[in-house]
């Protein structure tokens, strides 16, 4: 059924790819208007939330599952110690976020978007918390600009693409610099090796300090204590 999903999607696409140069570009006016749209919405439902951590991590985990309790974990802690909990809305990790902050009735942000397979809203969102998005690139600026952090427990491409981006904008000085933490040393560790040996030491291509923006952990307590202990020096506020 997600194969048969997945299949349809590509379809789609390609039929679009059928029309003319010139018909894609007068849809890209009209698209402005969308995209401005959810901006907008965005903006304007977080904006009155107040101090968030986003969580990110993989769709596939399932409840039961170690890194999922230790998700529940992390954001119930987070909503004790006065943050909201943004998640992208879906399964997972996700809604191991979205559960914890709920079910201490903390704020529970879902940031959902349609995919060909995975994602759907899970129920621990706060529905006035609940913004959808067609535009990926749209969603990923909501994760940036109200988290006070970022803690990220194991997942897949979506979860690396969310991870370099946030470390990309801290480090090219796009954004106010704030606390990404790993959670599950044992999970991270061969990236940060790689990371560490050959991007900066062997090629050079990010400096020693830039290694220090990351820190990993293996339990929910010390994760929001990294958060806590950052937040003692600087004042929380959007990122940009």
């Amino acid at each position: 059924m997600i194969q048969e999903e997945f299949t349809s999607n590509i379809n789609q696409k390609e039929e679009k790819r059928d029309k003319s140069w010139y018909e894609n570009k007068a849809q890209d006016s009209w698209r402005l208007f969308k995209i401005l749209a959810e901006f907008v919405e965005g903006f304007e439902k977080l904006g009155k939330i107040g101090p968030c951590v986003s969580i990110f991590g993989s769709a596939r985990t399932k409840p039961g599952h170690p890194y999922y309790q230790l998700a529940e974990e992390i954001a119930s802690k987070l909503v004790q110690r006065g943050y909201g909990v943004i998640t992208g809305g879906g399964p997972g990790i996700m809604e191991a976020g979205n559960k914890g902050a709920s079910l201490i009735n903390g704020k529970s942000v879902g940031l959902t978007i349609e995919l060909p397979f995975e994602q759907k809203g899970n129920p621990y969102i706060n529905p006035e918390y609940l913004i959808h998005f067609d535009y990926f690139f749209v969603r990923k600026v909501m994760f940036v600009k109200y988290a006070q952090g970022f803690i990220v427990l194991p997942g897949g491409f979506g979860t690396l693409d969310e991870l370099f981006e946030a470390l990309t904008l801290i480090q090219t000085k796009k954004i106010t610099r704030f606390p990404i933490v790993l959670v599950g040393s044992n999970y991270w560790k061969g990236l940060i090796d790689w990371i560490k040996e050959t991007i900066c030491e062997k090629e050079n291509n990010i400096n020693p300090g830039d290694l220090k923006l990351i820190k990993v952990v293996d339990t929910a307590e010390d994760a929001v204590k990294i958060i806590e202990e950052y937040y003692k020096k600087w004042t929380l506020k959007p990122n940009f």
